[in-house]
């Protein structure tokens, strides 16, 4: 068993599809109270708009939300100028952005863009320098010097500073990318369509052996799925397709038994208000009852 004592949140996964009504959405998970909103970054879908353009109409349409990318494509997101995008949304939301990040995948279309393919090892490197990169240009040190195979910095200056330590939750699912989000990463970000809970607690043993390794507390380490399911009242369809009280017991297993502590819901934007109003409490009061026990 898994459960590192976090209090459960809840979350939207947004299709920047344009033409969905994103705004409107955004708005109504903003005053459902949920916690999160993660916006996928896919530039080369002709039918998505751009995400960090999005992501700032979010924000200045909502009050309270959390918005994040879920992830942002690093081979066509260069570290240095979205680590100034995200401290810039930081501080103009009074600190409510985090970032996702992801090695790269469909590089066919990566390629297209004009993005360079990478293979997985060099994928995962780059992934790692970018932390390192993005993390020196929120910090407070002047002339910033980084040299490494995918990215450099030669005397680069910061700021100005994101207006809270914003998180970087990797997207990743390999046995070393796993082990690097246990290295480095305040997050590890999975869908629920990818890695069923089946294997879920292998990922976490990677993420939490790693994270000891290097001398972390696992516990620090924030876990968010991304459920892809529908609530439906007709009667139980299997994981994640069913009526609410299916949703809360699956999801209090997932959070006192695997591990997981942020929900973000990918199902029909329809169903948001039955997922914030009533599978959230449910969750909340199910798991603290659990960990009472």
């Amino acid at each position: 068993m898994t459960d590192y004592g976090r209090p459960p949140r809840f979350g939207l996964f947004l299709a920047p599809d344009a033409s969905a009504p994103l705004i409107r959405t955004a708005q109504e998970a903003d005053r459902l109270g949920l916690d999160l909103i993660g916006v996928q970054d896919h530039p080369y879908q002709r039918r998505f708009v751009d995400m960090p353009t999005l992501m700032g109409a979010l924000l200045a349409a909502t009050s309270r939300v959390r918005v994040f990318p879920a992830v942002a494509c690093l081979p066509l997101r260069p570290p240095a100028t979205l680590a100034k995008a995200m401290a810039s949304m930081d501080r103009l939301s009074d600190g409510r952005v985090e970032l996702g990040l992801g090695a790269g995948a469909f590089w066919d279309a990566i390629e297209a863009y004009g993005g360079v393919r990478l293979a997985p090892g060099a994928a995962r490197a780059a992934l790692e320098e970018a932390v390192q990169v993005i993390r020196m240009l929120w910090s407070d040190q002047r002339g910033l010097r980084f040299d490494g195979a995918h990215y450099r910095l030669a005397g680069a200056q910061p700021g100005p500073p994101p207006a809270h330590k914003i998180g970087i939750w990797l997207g990743v699912t390999g046995p070393r990318s796993l082990e690097l989000a246990g290295r480095v990463a305040d997050g590890w970000i999975v869908s629920s369509s990818h890695v069923p809970p089946q294997k879920l607690l292998e990922g976490q043993r990677r993420v939490d052996d790693s994270a000891a390794e290097a001398g972390r507390d696992p516990a620090e380490i924030r876990r968010l799925y991304n459920l892809a399911g529908s609530i439906d009242e007709s009667g139980s369809q299997g994981f994640l397709n069913g009526p609410v009280r299916q949703w809360a017991d699956q999801l209090t297993e997932l959070a006192v038994t695997y591990g997981v502590d942020t929900f973000v819901f990918a199902g029909d934007p329809d169903q948001l208000g039955a997922f914030a109003m009533e599978v959230a409490p449910a969750v909340r009061e199910q798991v603290a009852r659990e960990r009472a026990g």
